[in-house]
């Protein structure tokens, strides 16, 4: 079609080249947007957002002195859910147990303190968190489709070149 147009072999070749490196561009100025968001928030302050609030908590895995992942879990007493935030495993520790371990102290936190279910949300391209999370026992309630990360712009090219599915997970612990 670009031939068909310009009659340019070069232009023909190159706009593949063109539009790869216009994606990996918008791709990692919307990441490290999104990093730099989440550092000057729950990540800059753990205790605060984690330790204090009443049904949350923030665990660590230290594994020969290095940590290797973390998780978060934050309670809503509205609908009486905790919420899984930021797993997170170190990449040279995966495939080792390490989170489905995160996932599990979530699940006996949230049962300790009497909580009806478990939420997540992910937009995890990887089948590896997918998996994980199901065999953790949750069940996939849901997509929304060109999902916005914290600190996007939502620039025309930001949404051509850079988009996400945000997956949605449950967990029933119990009925209400």
């Amino acid at each position: 079609m670009c031939f068909v147009v310009t009659k340019s072999f070069l232009l023909t070749c190159c706009l593949p080249i063109l539009l790869m490196g216009m994606r990996y561009y918008f791709s990692r100025k919307v990441i490290l947007h999104y990093l730099d968001c989440a550092l000057h928030t729950d990540m800059s302050d753990i205790e605060q957002y984690y330790m204090k609030p009443p049904g949350s908590c923030f665990w660590v895995a230290v594994l020969d002195g290095n940590v290797v992942g973390i998780v978060a879990a934050r309670g809503n007493e509205e609908d009486n859910t905790v919420e899984l935030r930021r797993m997170s495993v170190d990449s040279n520790y995966r495939g080792k147990g390490i989170a489905k371990a995160l996932g599990r102290k979530v699940l006996e936190f949230a049962v300790l303190n009497n909580y009806s279910s478990v939420v997540l949300g992910t937009t995890a391209v990887k089948m590896a968190a997918h998996k994980l999370y199901e065999s953790l026992g949750f069940k996939h309630v849901g997509v929304v489709e060109h999902y916005a990360l914290p600190g996007m712009t939502h620039s025309l090219l930001e949404r051509m070149f850079f988009q996400l599915r945000y997956h949605r997970y449950r967990l029933q612990l119990r009925e209400e």
